[in-house]
């Protein structure tokens, strides 16, 4: 059972949300601008908050919440509020999917609701559809898939065949919804500010390769390097992006403490960043001049692609990409429009 209802969270009177046994599954992002409160405010007060499930950990890096099926049990109401950023290997986005997984597996167990939020990538859509098994809990969407975390679960839940009450909040019934922006509250540590998102799709990758995407530094997914990379050539670079050469030591993650040299991804104001094409385009690149730089098992796994592992194999040009890329952008676009619950539609970057 699915709705899409257009009424805040506090308002619903479902008698699971009133009366029932509720846990939140939330991040900061769950703040309402309007009352000043975060989400698990609202069933404290009432004296129905169960549990309260967040992230276990705060650094770099994929999802970290901590539960398993046994947490589930004995609630009526599961309420979910994180900001997801748009790429389908989003660690807290993944989380969702997992816990979906676990409530379908349940003979009866708690209603979802999911608390939507405006999508920080937008409707841009870059990348292809999993050929490979992603994983488990990874949506069999586009990389950056253009949708909201609402969508994402109503179209998970539609291929799975579920039939427990789900149940999406629109973005646009607080205040939080309709006037901030998605990126004011970053939707995770490694996540902090506006064009993180844009980089995020193709930034992502380079965690499973021996470069690293700038993590454990002021601006992740723009700065990429290593200690082993000279920096004196100029890499391949799309319209309207700049490559600055430039120095940086993280504090945290692969290479805390070392100088690493590389490049950070500049956005000219009106570019239209395709941040996978880019990365893969860079990654050759790298692989061509540096005998350090490796790839993981890893990486393939995420791109879940054939065709792309070829390129980044050197067996194709970058062309033959960017044609499988286009052509599968057009299908996963066309196949989202069945799940859209807003007026505005999923789009590719010409």
């Amino acid at each position: 059972m699915f709705s899409f209802r257009t009424t805040a969270i506090s308002e619903q009177l479902d008698k699971g949300l009133v009366e029932g046994r509720v846990a939140c599954f939330c991040t900061p992002g769950c703040w309402n601008s309007a009352t000043g409160k975060y989400l698990w405010e609202i069933f404290r007060e009432r004296g129905n908050l169960e549990r309260l499930f967040l992230p276990s950990a705060h650094g770099p890096g994929a999802g970290n919440f901590d539960f398993s099926a046994s947490d589930l049990e004995g609630l009526d109401a599961v309420v979910v509020e994180i900001q997801d950023v748009g790429a389908r290997y989003y660690g807290y986005t993944r989380d969702v999917m997992r816990l979906l997984s676990f409530r379908a597996r349940m003979e009866s167990g708690p209603s979802i609701y999911i608390v939507d939020h405006i999508n920080p990538a937008g409707r841009v859509v870059e990348g292809t559809l999993p050929v490979l098994d992603p994983g488990p809990w990874i949506p069999k969407v586009a990389h950056r898939h253009g949708l909201t975390l609402g969508e994402l679960c109503n179209l998970w839940c539609s291929e799975a065949g579920t039939s427990f009450p789900l149940h999406v909040i629109s973005a646009l019934t607080v205040e939080a919804g309709r006037e901030l922006l998605p990126w004011v509250i970053p939707p995770s540590p490694d996540v902090p500010g506006l064009f993180t998102c844009d980089m995020y799709s193709g930034g992502a990758l380079w965690t499973e390769t021996s470069v690293t995407p700038g993590l454990g530094t002021a601006r992740p997914y723009e700065f990429i390097g290593a200690p082993y990379i000279s920096n004196a050539s100029v890499p391949p670079s799309p319209q309207g992006v700049l490559m600055r050469p430039c120095s940086f030591t993280p504090v945290s993650g692969l290479y805390a403490g070392q100088e690493c040299r590389g490049y950070q991804i500049i956005l000219l104001p009106g570019a239209r960043y395709h941040s996978l094409l880019h990365t893969l385009q860079l990654m050759r690149w790298f692989a061509d001049r540096f005998s350090m730089f490796e790839i993981s098992s890893g990486l393939l796994e995420k791109i879940a692609d054939p065709v792309i592992a070829e390129y980044l194999g050197g067996g194709i040009t970058f062309d033959i990409v960017q044609e499988h890329v286009k052509a599968e952008e057009q299908k996963w676009i066309r196949k989202a429009r069945r799940f859209l619950l807003y007026d505005d539609s999923p789009y590719r970057i010409k």
